[in-house]
């Protein structure tokens, strides 16, 4: 079934938006929530909430890009209850890892006090769009999906030490750029 058909069944408020959604992005979302969370009985349960979470809000949102949508809930999710079950943990997943690598963006700098997160979402997209394609698909499967550095490897056929490098000198590049456009100092 196509995207904008399944949108339609969350307008009716039929409920095979539920299992089609399920049926056609089901392992996808299970991919995000299980590199965020590293742990399947959660994914699951992260799974079930992205269901939830969008048959609450189609209507009145309609995604031009279910895909992004349903991606982007599941990123959100897990990251709520990766945080919900890291609040007294001590080692770090890989997951944190990667959030302390894109932390180093703004080191010792400060987010302009005018900039707010959609601004500084469309510059990150702005600049992704800007930079070859195997340093943006390096990027976006360490900081967006969560993926482990070895898995990039495996994924593009390249060395560890190529995605450690491609990374670090596109997060410097980033930095620049956010720098260049004043939304940090």
């Amino acid at each position: 079934m196509k995207d904008e058909e399944i949108v339609n069944l969350f307008f009716e408020r039929n409920e095979n938006a539920i299992s089609e959604t399920e049926k056609k992005y089901g392992k996808y979302i299970a991919y995000i929530a299980n590199n965020i969370l590293g742990n399947e009985s959660d994914s699951e349960e992260c799974e079930n909430d992205v269901l939830l979470a969008s048959w609450n809000s189609i209507p009145p949102n309609r995604p031009e890009n279910f895909k992004a949508f349903v991606g982007k809930i599941a990123r959100e999710i897990a990251i709520s209850r990766w945080r919900h079950n890291s609040a007294k943990k001590r080692c770090p997943t890989e997951f944190e890892v990667s959030l302390d690598e894109i932390a180093e963006v703004a080191a010792d700098s400060d987010f302009s006090s005018e900039a707010d997160s959609d601004e500084i979402g469309k510059a990150v997209s702005s600049f992704l769009r800007s930079v070859s394609e195997k340093e943006r698909n390096v990027f976006i499967r360490r900081y967006f999906y969560g993926d482990a550095i070895k898995s990039i490897c495996e994924r593009m056929n390249v060395s560890e030490s190529l995605v450690k490098i491609t990374l670090k000198r596109t997060r410097d590049k980033l930095s620049q750029y956010l720098k260049k456009e004043g939304l940090i100092t």
